[in-house]
């Protein structure tokens, strides 16, 4: 079974927004390298 990356990234990053709203810049900067390292991987 194989699950796509981005949607779960972005469903968890999501989640810590709504849980940690002061964290959304350290949040967003983390999804945005994930995205990136994993959009070069494949």
């Amino acid at each position: 079974m194989y699950v796509q990356l981005q949607p779960v990234l972005s469903l968890l990053a999501g989640i810590l927004i709504l849980i940690i709203p002061k964290a959304l810049n350290f949040i967003v900067a983390i999804y945005l390298i994930l995205i990136g390292i994993s959009g070069l991987i494949h």
